[in-house]
C-alpha cells in the first residue's frame, strides 16, 4: 500500500554563472533515445517549440499532451522490457522526491547547469535504486529542458499504467494514517465496486476530516465514499438549517 511520504532531500545553495541550454542541445546529447526510440522525434517537435510563448489554458493544454506523451513513451519502454512494475516503484519514488519543494525548484531553475542537474540526478538515481531506463529517462527531461513537467508526468504515467494493467487507483484520506488491514478492506470494497483486476491505494493525511475517512476512485477521482465526521457534521447542521454558521474544526 503507497503512502504519501515525502522523502526528504537536502540540497546545498551553490552559485553559477547561468548556463542555459541552446535550442540545439536540448537535442544533442540525447544519447539516452538509444533506450527510448519513441522520444527521439518528440523531443525534436518539443524543442522547436520552445521558443513559442503561449498562454493561459492553451499553454496548459500544450503542457498537459507533453507530459502525456513522455508517460507513453517510458511505459512503452516498461513494457516492452517488462519491466512495467518496477517501473511504476520508480515513478512513486520521484513523485515523492519531486514533492519536495527544494528539490523541484532545483531542477526546474533555468539558470543552474545542466551538468549540476545531472550529477544531482546520478545521485537520486544511486541512493533511491531507479531502474537505468528510468534514471536515463529523467536525463532526457532535463536535456530536453522539460524536468519541470515530472509532476504532470508522474499522474499521465500512472494513468497509463492503470489502463494497462486494468488498476484501480483509491485516494484514502483521514485524519491518522490507517492500519493495514483496514486498507486491504477498502481495496477489496473498491475492487468490487469497480470490477477491476487490481486495486492501489495511496494514503493521505487530512486533518480536516476531523475523524474517518474518505475514499476517491473512478475516473480522475470522480467517485467519492465519504466516512468521515466533517461530512457528518455537515448533514446534520444542513438538517438543522444552520443556514451560513461554519463549524469550527
Amino acid at each position: 500500500m503507497a503512502s504519501l511520504q515525502h522523502t526528504p532531500i537536502f540540497l546545498q545553495s551553490t552559485k553559477s554563472s547561468p548556463s542555459i541550454p541552446s535550442r540545439s542541445n536540448l537535442i544533442h546529447n540525447l544519447s539516452f533515445s538509444a533506450t527510448f526510440p519513441s522520444l527521439k522525434l518528440k523531443a525534436a517537435v518539443f524543442a522547436s517549440s520552445a521558443g513559442v510563448a503561449t498562454g493561459g489554458a492553451s499553454s496548459a493544454k500544450m503542457a498537459a499532451s507533453v507530459a502525456a506523451s513522455y508517460a507513453s513513451a517510458l511505459a512503452d519502454v516498461a513494457k516492452s522490457n517488462n519491466t512495467l512494475d518496477a517501473t511504476s516503484a520508480d515513478v512513486e519514488k520521484i513523485e515523492k522526491i519531486f514533492t519536495n519543494q527544494q528539490v523541484f525548484d532545483f531542477f526546474a531553475n533555468p539558470v543552474i547547469d545542466v551538468e549540476k542537474k545531472r550529477e544531482m540526478l546520478d545521485q537520486i538515481a544511486s541512493s533511491s535504486g531507479l531502474s537505468p531506463h528510468t534514471a536515463n529517462f529523467l536525463n532526457i527531461l532535463v536535456d530536453s529542458g522539460r524536468i519541470d513537467l515530472i509532476k504532470d508526468i508522474v499522474s499521465e504515467f500512472e494513468v497509463v499504467y492503470n489502463d494497462l494493467t486494468d488498476t484501480q487507483l483509491a485516494v484514502v484520506s483521514s485524519v491518522v494514517q490507517l492500519e493495514s488491514q483496514h486498507l486491504a478492506q477498502i481495496a477489496k470494497q473498491v475492487q468490487k465496486l469497480t470490477g477491476a483486476k487490481n486495486v492501489r491505494v495511496k494514503t493521505v493525511i487530512d486533518p480536516s476530516l476531523v475523524a474517518g475517512f474518505t475514499i476517491r476512485y473512478g475516473s480522475s477521482g470522480s467517485k467519492l465514499i465519504d466516512m468521515s465526521v466533517k461530512k457528518q457534521l455537515e448533514e446534520i447542521a444542513a438538517q438543522l438549517d444552520l443556514g451560513d454558521i461554519k463549524l469550527g474544526v
